[in-house]
């Protein structure tokens, strides 16, 4: 809180807030007539018959306009409702099958998700002569170029695969007309924004019509539709229209005796760029603090007992961006300002009810938008209900991670990692790593290799997670951006050829 700042002030800010969210649709100035189901052509109704849907879902009616117009545009809208069908059809009617080339890209988080929206394209094409391909890693390159020697029209794929193959020039996109970042926020969350940076490099000069569907508009994901989308349009389906307030509040219900194991699932899962975690006594804090570190998390503690000067290096730490989480008491982070912090974690909910607000107003400060996450059980599930009443907040419930949840989101997160390392080698320590290849493959075939595999791998995940995810930089407008990369890139060929 500022010095100038009041409690009260701050609950009337809450309240404000609550009440811009009642809409339940927000849509941009010059809104476009939204389409019904007699509306579409009947090759899209029998398209969508053949995918068992029987009507338009609400993100459908009202995105489809905007894409069959041209028009970039970003869609908020949560995950299963239907968003998918909101860019295939559209994307499908574009598509020219006489252009032996990629008119159109998907950028997705995960290789399942790349092989659902890869399913419900070939489904909704039915036999109409358009070549779809799912592309991400993990798997062999084989069926992906022979897709791509073919001419694939629709290419869906996780941002490092697809780099891979512009890298080795497989894949060219002088042809394309549309991109689509499917679940933007889980894109970011999952470490590819460096990849994402380096494929706008192989854009074509052109226009490119875009789209960014994500379930939150947090500060990242906004950046990211800076780079990448042309004064895009903002649709917004969700009650909690999240991009008009400046903090989501969401909780997880967790169970009382295992909340730590949750709070390291959920870090996983939410990956926040930093965080300040609050619990309600010192004990808690130095207990908290105690288990991140033992998970390899780059965490630290405030306490009334540390000395001013103690607490002055620990919140340098914060304020430069080399300590990512921060466990403090409420008394404790009294007076601490610190801009650009994205999440508030709240161990506990506090002892006094308005001490919610002082916490939550840690993040989404200097109009930047953030994240307020709480860990209750069942009997601390109440008192967060009573003060998101009080305080007219719309509280999300988000559910909570398994092991099997938090294994396979690591798994994708270290493809990513391994992969955009591979690219760095050059040529000399290509051929030196020749020399592990049948170790490799020794190690793959038995129980005790797995483990020494396995070892390894978490070693270099758990060095990843010192450092916090890449913050992005801002942009006036795609075209800018892409047009002083390619400025950028002529200006190197040209070197090179002069020498």
């Amino acid at each position: 809180m500022n010095q100038n700042e009041t409690p009260a002030d701050n609950m009337t800010e809450f309240s404000e807030t609550a009440e811009k969210t009642q809409n339940s649709v927000t849509e941009p100035g010059n809104a476009l007539p939204k389409v019904s189901l007699a509306d579409l052509p009947a090759s899209w109704r029998e398209a969508m018959s053949r995918a068992g849907w029987n009507d338009l879902m609400p993100v459908q009616s009202q995105a489809m306009p905007y894409i069959m117009a041209g028009r970039d545009l970003m869609v908020q809208s949560r995950t299963g409702s239907g968003k998918t069908g909101a860019f295939i059809l559209p994307i499908l009617e574009r598509i020219n099958p006489l252009l032996d080339a990629c008119q159109a890209l998907i950028l997705a988080p995960t290789r399942e998700l790349a092989q659902q929206v890869t399913n419900d394209a070939l489904t909704l094409a039915g036999d109409r002569d358009l070549r779809i391909v799912a592309v991400y890693g993990g798997v062999k390159y084989g069926p992906q170029l022979d897709a791509f020697r073919k001419g694939a029209h629709l290419v869906i794929g996780t941002p490092g695969r697809l780099l891979d193959h512009l890298l080795r020039k497989s894949l060219t996109l002088d042809k394309l007309k549309i991109l689509v970042f499917d679940e933007a926020d889980r894109l970011l969350s999952m470490g590819f924004y460096p990849d994402m940076r380096e494929v706008q490099r192989y854009l074509p000069a052109h226009h490119v019509d875009g789209y960014m569907f994500s379930a939150t508009f947090p500060p990242r994901v906004m950046s990211l539709a800076r780079r990448f989308l042309n004064e895009p349009d903002f649709l917004g389906l969700s009650s909690d229209n999240v991009h008009v307030v400046e903090t989501e509040h969401s909780y997880y219900t967790v169970p009382g005796m295992d909340k730590d194991r949750s709070l390291v699932r959920i870090i996983e899962v939410e990956n926040p760029e930093s965080a300040i975690i609050f619990c309600n006594t010192k004990a808690r804090v130095a207990y908290v603090a105690t288990v991140l570190r033992r998970f390899g998390y780059d965490a630290d503690e405030i306490s009334s007992d540390l000395s001013q000067q103690a607490r002055e290096i620990v919140l340098t730490r914060v304020r430069q961006g080399k300590l990512r989480f921060l466990v403090a008491t409420d008394v404790a982070a009294r007076g601490i300002d610190i801009s650009r912090l994205s999440h508030v974690i709240q161990y506990e909910p506090p002892e006094e009810t308005e001490a919610y607000i002082h916490r939550a107003g840690r993040t989404g400060r200097a109009g930047a938008k953030g994240e307020a996450i709480s860990l209750v059980d069942v009997i601390e599930k109440a008192k967060l209900n009573r003060i998101a009443q009080r305080y007219h907040i719309d509280m999300q419930e988000r559910p909570l991670p398994t092991d099997e949840d938090v294994a396979a989101i690591v798994s994708e997160r270290m493809t990513v990692l391994l992969e955009t390392k591979l690219r760095t080698r050059d040529k000399l320590q290509t051929e030196r790593m020749q020399r592990f290849v049948p170790l490799a493959r020794t190690l793959y075939e038995s129980e005790e290799g797995l483990s020494l595999v396995a070892m390894l791998l978490d070693d270099y995940y758990q060095q990843s997670l010192y450092t916090p995810p890449r913050q992005l930089e801002t942009t006036s407008a795609k075209g800018s951006s892409q047009s002083g990369s390619r400025r950028s890139q002529r200006s190197r060929q040209k070197r090179r050829r002069r020498r």
